[in-house]
């Protein structure tokens, strides 16, 4: 990316970009100078996923144009949980849950980022949330804020209109997230906040507050929320989230994730989710059926080796080789575990996926094996109620053409 380089022309070819608080003025903004952007996240996981890689990777381009990122962690507002567009409250999670949750998130970032020093920089909002009083905050925030306004907000209104709780807890959030964002400007310069689409409604009371109170321009920038060519949320698989840390996900397995993508969604994955030029994202999506599965790998490769690393991709991509060209076995297929007791009961093959939680029900997993889906060892299962032999301690199991693990005892 050249100094002459119309970043937000950039950020919109490659569909970053949803709605603008004044997307002229961004433009401006970021061709004058380098600016401070953030992010935020919610600790609930101790572990980002997919659905959180748009903004990173946003984020990624925007300090490749020399910009600052800053990454907010939420340690506080996790203990109220955004309400936007949810139907129900979220769990409580405790202070010892939350800092767990935000060690993990923090490995993740330095994957993506360049951070420390004037690189950038990774703050948590109970640095200033956990200090302010209740009457502090309404003086200082609440009284730029009408009701009236607030329940025009779609994430509110729905809520209210199907006639689900929606607890005063909640309802505080967006003006938590207000202040967060003219707290980032006072402490770091920090003028543009990055969001979903979900977080349009949250990001505008920021730049209101900035303007009314502090008499400061802000600007806020959202991306669209994403789902796959199917229809389904970015982020989910059919066997649960599709997690950034290799601590709740193998590598292998998030490879598989991307190579196994719907055709109709390579070409926006390659612009999102890689930095290839446009000239080669069209090379490699130019073409239809079987020949697009080049376009897979090359997704994959590039996707998992900014999540785990060139060794990682490379090996992932290797076992998949392995496994489906010359019938190896792969060294870093994802591990689940049973226990010895079941396994001297007479464990079968249905029930140990149904307890790692791989399929839903045992006649699912019959279903499956009925198509001639399951196989263990290499060798198809006619109806997945075999019972797994007792003297070994490791089992391949797969489950259809493209998933591959292993079961293993412990205890």
């Amino acid at each position: 990316m050249t100094a002459n380089t119309d970043l937000i022309a950039t950020l919109s070819s490659r569909g970053f970009i949803h709605q603008s608080t004044d997307l002229e003025g961004l433009r401006a903004h970021l061709a004058n100078g380098s600016r401070t952007v953030y992010l935020g996240f919610d600790a609930t996981a101790d572990s980002l996923h997919v659905g959180h890689l748009q903004g990173l990777m946003l984020m990624r381009w925007l300090q490749k144009a020399g910009h600052r990122p800053i990454l907010l962690i939420g340690g506080a507002t996790t203990r109220i949980g955004d309400p936007s567009f949810r139907d129900e409250s979220r769990p409580m999670l405790s202070h010892e849950q939350i800092d767990a949750n935000i060690a993990g998130i923090k490995r993740t970032f330095e994957r993506y980022l360049s951070l420390g020093g004037n690189a950038g920089q990774v703050v948590d909002n109970a640095e200033w949330l956990d200090q302010i009083g209740y009457l502090q905050f309404l003086n200082e925030v609440g009284r730029y804020f009408s009701i009236n306004r607030l329940l025009t907000f779609d994430a509110v209104r729905q809520r209210l209109d199907r006639e689900d709780s929606l607890s005063f807890l909640e309802f505080g959030y967006t003006l938590l997230q207000a202040h967060d964002f003219t707290e980032l400007a006072k402490r770091y310069d920090c003028t543009v906040q990055l969001g979903g689409a979900d977080q349009w409604a949250n990001i505008l009371n920021g730049v209101e507050l900035g303007r009314r109170r502090d008499r400061r321009d802000l600007f806020g920038l959202t991306m669209p929320l994403l789902a796959t060519a199917d229809g389904k949320k970015m982020g989910k698989s059919l066997n649960g989230a599709v997690w950034l840390d290799s601590n709740r996900l193998a590598p292998f397995d998030f490879w598989q994730f991307w190579r196994n993508c719907d055709d109709r969604d390579v070409r926006r994955f390659l612009a999102l989710f890689t930095e290839l030029p446009f000239e080669e994202i069209d090379r490699l999506s130019s073409v239809e059926g079987a020949a697009l599965n080049e376009a897979k790998i090359v997704l994959a490769n590039h996707v998992t080796a900014l999540a785990h690393g060139e060794e990682a991709a490379a090996r992932a991509h290797g076992d998949a080789l392995a496994l489906f060209a010359s019938g190896e076995h792969a060294s870093n297929l994802p591990v689940f575990s049973v226990e010895r007791s079941k396994l001297a009961q007479g464990l079968t093959v249905a029930a140990a996926l149904v307890d790692c939680g791989l399929a839903r029900s045992i006649s699912a997993v019959r279903r499956l094996a009925a198509g001639g889906g399951l196989r263990l060892e290499g060798e198809a299962l006619p109806t997945g109620d075999e019972v797994l032999d007792a003297t070994q301690s490791r089992w391949r199991i797969s489950l259809g053409k493209k998933r591959h693990i292993y079961i293993e005892v412990k205890g």
